[in-house]
């Protein structure tokens, strides 16, 4: 069962007729009048925002704005546990927290010395750009929020086979050599704290 699907079909029976009909009001300049008509239920709702590619599990902006609107801050906030913890998974695809305290560094150092040139390290990544596309028009003036989904993207896709030695590999082969150095001075010293 897709866990976004899930997700949805909670919220829907959480919402009052009240709520569902500012929701269908919020979304006229997205949905036609007609689509409109036919919403029951927040499912309905729901099914015409996939199909017009409004919502996704990796694309949730505009629900959150939908949600917001009508005051339903308990909705956003399982929202956004949902987005943190990405497609719920099994635990055993997951990498150990040794490696997740390493691909957080990581992360972050990439995420601070990294510029324009993200998207040539995330091709070397195998991150498609379908997806990358995407990254770029939830987050249009924000380079470094696109880099952190980037990032996030390649840890979900990845799963346990996601390493922090592929992405220094990848740093290496873009030439960004000094940003690689300092993702292994980082770690290096995770390392020594740790023992």
């Amino acid at each position: 069962m897709d866990p976004f699907l899930a997700l949805l079909n909670s919220f829907s029976s959480f919402l009052s007729d009240a709520e569902l009909a500012s929701l269908k009001f919020l979304c006229r300049g997205e949905i036609s009048k007609r689509k409109l008509e036919s919403v029951q239920s927040g499912r309905d709702l729901f099914a015409i925002l996939i199909e017009q590619q409004l919502i996704a599990s990796d694309n949730v902006l505009f629900l959150e704005k939908l949600l917001k609107n009508i005051k339903r801050e308990d909705l956003v906030s399982q929202l956004k546990q949902f987005e943190e913890e990405g497609e719920v998974s099994a635990p055993d695809d997951q990498p150990d927290a040794h490696e997740k305290r390493l691909q957080k560094a990581a992360i972050e150092v990439i995420c601070d010395n990294v510029g324009k040139d993200w998207k040539m390290l995330m091709r070397k990544l195998d991150i498609s750009e379908v997806k990358l596309e995407r990254i770029v028009a939830a987050n249009p003036y924000n380079l470094r929020e696109q880099l952190h989904q980037s990032l996030r993207e390649w840890q979900k896709w990845k799963g346990r086979d996601a390493k922090v030695t592929d992405l220094i590999k990848a740093l290496r082969d873009c030439k960004m050599n000094l940003v690689a150095d300092n993702v292994e001075q980082k770690l290096l010293q995770l390392n020594t704290e740790t023992r």
